[in-house]
């Protein structure tokens, strides 16, 4: 493990949580809110404590298994338990990410302002912008956004009040 950088390091997302311990020989099981890709070999993960270098790892059921590179036993990856994993966001162009949506206004095609959005909720038909006012939106409504600052919806009339 390299040194650790400040906590949350500017412009990087928490992207997973380290759990107990697996077996003898190092690993641990991660539990993953992104994409499986962070996990790849030589993938850079930082935490608290420091920077952890993924060697490998694999699909356990609902979470991975992971072995980073020093750690080779049990001690060092019970150690390792309750650590927060965190990288820098991921590049991809048109796709909606949580930390662009939080704190941006919504707006709708017509210029009418609905509110500031201050969580986003799962949900299995859209998942769903939730307004500081309560109203919710259906991210499927999106046309366009602009990171952390406005995100611009085409609302079907009286969905949203």
């Amino acid at each position: 493990m390299t040194p650790a950088p400040p906590a949350g390091a500017v412009g990087e997302l928490e992207v997973g949580r380290i759990g107990k311990a697996h077996g003898l020989s190092g690993e641990v099981h991660v539990e993953l809110w992104t994409e499986e890709s962070r996990l790849a070999p030589g993938s850079e993960l930082t935490t608290e404590r420091g920077t952890l270098t993924v060697a490998h790892s694999r699909r356990h059921g609902k979470r991975y298994l992971v072995a980073f590179a020093g750690v080779a036993d049990r001690d060092g990856a019970e150690a390792l338990r309750g650590l927060v994993l965190r990288a820098e966001p991921l590049e991809r162009p048109g796709t909606l990410w949580v930390h662009e949506l939080i704190g941006a206004r919504v707006i709708t095609t017509a210029g009418d302002e609905l509110g500031v959005v201050a969580a986003l909720e799962a949900n299995p038909a859209s998942d769903l912008l939730v307004l500081e006012g309560g109203g919710l939106v259906p991210l499927r409504f999106v046309v366009s956004h602009e990171p952390g600052t406005r995100i611009v919806v085409d609302v079907p009339e009286g969905l949203v009040e």
